[in-house]
């Protein structure tokens, strides 16, 4: 015996109806961090053959488009951290006061890193 209707089971649709919201925003992130991933790692490669200093990199970040795609790379890795964490502590912790109080330290965790992260990526850019 199902509670769900016919409707609903071809549907996909579960009982809070929200899982495919996460679904989609997981995926994506994971493609918008494909490129990002790729272009962080060729230019940081590049700023370390060509002798790596502190102003070289300052230099490279103060740029408009690598201080947007800076602040992208980073909004985007710390959500995807957010929601792929998310669904391992839902479905892996079942003792409810341990799930919650890890959800909530992930929540603060990540927009506490974020926030860190984008005001060092604005600061370096202004030449702070």
């Amino acid at each position: 015996m199902r509670i769900q209707t016919p409707l609903a089971r071809v549907r996909y649709l579960g009982s809070a109806k929200e899982g495919g919201d996460h679904w989609w925003w997981q995926r994506l992130t994971a493609i918008l961090l494909v490129p990002l991933t790729l272009w962080f790692v060729a230019s940081i490669w590049w700023i370390v053959v060509s002798g790596a200093s502190h102003h070289m990199f300052q230099d490279w970040l103060s740029g408009p488009v690598a201080a947007i795609l800076m602040l992208l790379f980073v909004g985007a890795l710390f959500y995807h951290l957010k929601l792929g964490l998310q669904v391992v502590i839902e479905d892996y912790v079942h003792y409810k006061p341990l799930k919650w109080t890890l959800l909530i330290g992930l929540n603060l965790g990540c927009l506490i890193g974020a926030v860190a992260a984008l005001y060092s990526t604005v600061a370096v850019a202004f030449g702070g």
